[in-house]
């Protein structure tokens, strides 16, 4: 068995967090030796006597290998510090979730993501600009993260869904108790092409209590973070003093002054965030116009030692399949398999009678040079 398991077990520990569960793997080299220690080696790893008491507690409740089967059973990925795919903008922040709860993936591409935010009782106006954003920015292949909550949140993963981008859902509950109820079958939509994820374990409730703290996520995970309306004491606002702490990039929305969803976004304007006028701005504030660029060029280089060959063999002038075979000495079901994927990526084009061209003329010859 792999070491996730126990450092699911522990994570389930009441007064167990970043900071202690860091010191527990320094001090036993890993979670499974950690889940075996003895009281007085849990006290020599600094755990408080309390501290202490709750973890023998748990873990005379807790079966590992059936915890892990559930979990596994319920198609929930985990994810630790120790996964090489650990989002890299997530392990920048202060205290890093140890584990993440997935429904869906990350992708390398999620660097480029950007969080709106907002209240659950958006304006008109809030929803126009909430959409157009999002909408704009799934446009230019920049992820949008979110909380999944009413409002704001569900108008900004809907728009990206649209756009037929990618979007991320950061959960204050497990990634199967989804919350509100209204947006179970959009959190499947999103599961689809991005991911619902969750530092909470799997059928944790969606309690109040859990949400301030899961916005350190949504905005860690961020470039930068949006608020679109919010009022003073808005959850929003929580997101945005994380990303400010997190030394992430704030837009807030201008809006009336004497209309309270716009308290709050007024409010950060006028402390230094940047007012949000037109999306464009977001692009160029953060660099995303020329790194979107370069996204789209990275998606047409070869993947392989086999696609390297096809590029080689191909011109702009029409070539058979059986030309294409001679010019590599790969097998014919290789080559036709492996150009059938190629155009799926836009990298050749079939342009009759099992000819191919090349689409690098067009696509700059698969550089992405500045």
């Amino acid at each position: 068995m792999n070491d996730k398991p126990y450092w699911i077990a522990i994570n389930l520990v009441k007064g167990i967090g970043a900071v202690r569960l860091k010191a527990l793997l320094e001090t036993f080299g890993d979670a499974k030796s950690a889940w075996g220690a003895t009281p007085a080696d849990l006290r020599t790893a600094g755990l408080s006597k309390r501290i202490i008491e709750n973890f023998v507690d748990t873990r005379s409740k807790v079966d590992v290998d059936t915890l892990w089967n559930e979990i596994a059973a319920k198609n929930i990925r985990v994810m630790t510090w120790d996964d090489a795919d650990y989002p890299a903008r997530l392990r920048e922040i202060a205290q890093p979730p140890p584990i993440l709860y997935l429904r869906g993936d990350f992708l390398e591409e999620d660097a480029w993501a950007v969080a709106i935010v907002g209240t659950r009782r958006v304006t008109s106006y809030g929803q126009q600009v909430t959409e157009e954003v999002a909408t704009f920015l799934a446009q230019n292949g920049v992820t949008i993260v979110s909380g999944l909550a009413r409002g704001v949140d569900g108008i900004a993963h809907k728009a990206a869904l649209k756009a037929g981008g990618r979007t991320l859902a950061v959960l204050g509950s497990g990634v199967n108790r989804i919350y509100p109820p209204e947006h179970r079958t959009l959190a499947e939509q999103i599961a689809k092409t991005g991911a619902i994820i969750s530092d909470y374990a799997p059928d944790t409730p969606p309690e109040g209590s859990n949400f301030p703290p899961r916005n350190r996520i949504i905005s860690g995970l961020s470039m930068a973070t949006i608020v679109i309306e919010a009022g003073e004491t808005s959850g929003a606002l929580i997101t945005a003093n994380f990303a400010l702490e997190q030394g992430r990039e704030i837009f807030a929305l201008p809006g009336n002054i004497f209309a309270p969803q716009s308290k709050g976004p007024n409010r950060l304007i006028q402390q230094g965030a940047h007012p949000l006028l037109n999306p464009r701005d977001i692009l160029e504030i953060l660099d995303l116009t020329r790194v979107t660029e370069h996204r789209a060029a990275r998606q047409i280089l070869p993947a392989d030692a086999t696609e390297s060959q096809l590029l080689d063999a191909l011109t702009h002038e029409p070539i058979h399949v059986d030309e294409i075979r001679e010019k590599t000495g790969l097998a014919v079901e290789k080559v036709s398999s492996t150009l059938v994927m190629m155009e799926l990526k836009g990298m050749v084009r079939h342009v009759g009678g099992m000819h191919y061209v090349t689409m690098r003329e067009m696509q700059g010859e698969y550089k992405t040079d500045s």
